[in-house]
């Protein structure tokens, strides 16, 4: 299908002016940037693998037709994550049943339970268990899963499990037919290359750094939470983002390195596999990933049918701010072109399937 050019406005031409710019000024101005109201959320526990409890929020728009399921990055919660929240408003907008989540370690699902995250292999579960609750709630079985940065590689995770779980999916309430497929922006594919690159350089440092600083934080929630979940004196060691991991999550899943556990948790490897229909869109000029991961996106997408590839020159990590003339080119309501082009990619599968 067509997609229409992405243009940056002129001075945000650079991966990581955008992508700090998009993060300060959409915190502050992203409800002005749209008319449409945020959906009438209810909010609902979920219980994904291993019976953890996941948090979340549902809204069904009268005549629904489709559901889309989603979740943020590595750090975040429901409440502050308005990047996923414009989502909801533009889709719930076009009829789509919305599922939002505080996935594994993160915001109230936090406070639910201790359980620590896995990158995907456990997450990839609970997408397909909060689908199939979804469904008894009145969410239309015709589910699509979707997420940014981290959150793409738990829902290119979950895209391919409703695959590779087939078998088991009728006793978890869903069928195979029933997931539709995936819509991904700046997903992480490779956590080993990309962190490190992500600390060889200044500002790769400082994104690093504050990255780390928000996972502390969040660690130290869930200590508070559940006393004795976590040792104090990992926590504090834990000052970088590899050391959280070799810290407070590789153990409890069974890894001896962190090397391995990125081996393990890596959706490179996934996406000549995908058999679902699925968006990947990526920013060559992405500052938080190994560069040459962008080079070899399409190769590796033109072997797999299934995969639309939207790969940009700019756009940064979760940037993608439209200039007015791409917005006017683009016939767009507002200035989130990556949104835009995931709901428009959508509608057009939409179509396919009626």
């Amino acid at each position: 299908m067509y997609f229409p050019p992405y243009d940056p406005p002129l001075l945000l031409q650079n991966g990581v002016a955008i992508t700090i710019y998009t993060s300060l000024w959409g915190s502050l101005n992203w409800k002005k940037s749209t008319k449409l109201p945020e959906p009438p959320y209810q909010e609902q526990i979920f219980l994904g693998a291993q019976n953890v409890p996941i948090f979340g929020w549902v809204a069904i728009p009268k005549n629904a037709h489709s559901t889309i399921i989603g979740t943020y990055g590595i750090t975040g919660d429901l409440e502050n994550q308005w990047f996923l929240r414009l989502l909801g408003r533009k889709a719930y907008a076009l009829g789509y049943a919305v599922v939002l989540f505080d996935w594994r370690a993160h915001g109230k699902t936090a406070g639910l339970s201790p359980t620590m995250t896995s990158d995907g292999l456990y997450e990839k579960e609970d997408f397909i268990r909060i689908a199939a609750t979804a469904a008894t709630m009145g969410c239309p079985r015709k589910f699509w899963f979707t997420g940014y940065s981290l959150g793409g590689q738990l829902a290119l995770w979950a895209t391919k499990a409703a695959t590779a779980l087939s078998p088991d999916l009728e006793s978890i309430g869903i069928s195979e037919d029933e997931i539709e497929g995936a819509a991904v922006i700046c997903p992480n594919l490779d956590s080993r290359r990309s962190l490190s690159y992500l600390v060889s350089y200044p500002a790769g440092r400082y994104f690093e750094a504050r990255i780390t600083q928000s996972l502390k934080q969040l660690a130290w929630r869930i200590h508070d939470a559940h006393p004795g979940s976590l040792d104090p004196q990992a926590i504090k060691r834990a000052n970088s983002i590899w050391d959280f991991d070799r810290e407070l999550v590789i153990e409890r899943l069974g890894f001896s390195s962190v090397e391995a556990y990125y081996e393990a948790t890596s959706a490179l490897p996934l996406l000549t596999s995908l058999s679902k229909p699925t968006l990947i869109i990526y920013a060559q000029d992405d500052p938080f990933f190994e560069p040459a991961i962008a080079t070899e996106l399409p190769a590796i997408c033109t072997h797999n049918p299934k995969i639309d590839l939207l790969l940009t020159r700019h756009g940064g990590h979760v940037g993608y701010l439209s200039s007015k003339k791409c917005q006017s080119q683009a016939q767009d309501p507002d200035q989130w072109w990556a949104w835009n082009r995931i709901l428009q990619w959508l509608e057009c599968k939409r179509k396919d399937y009626q």
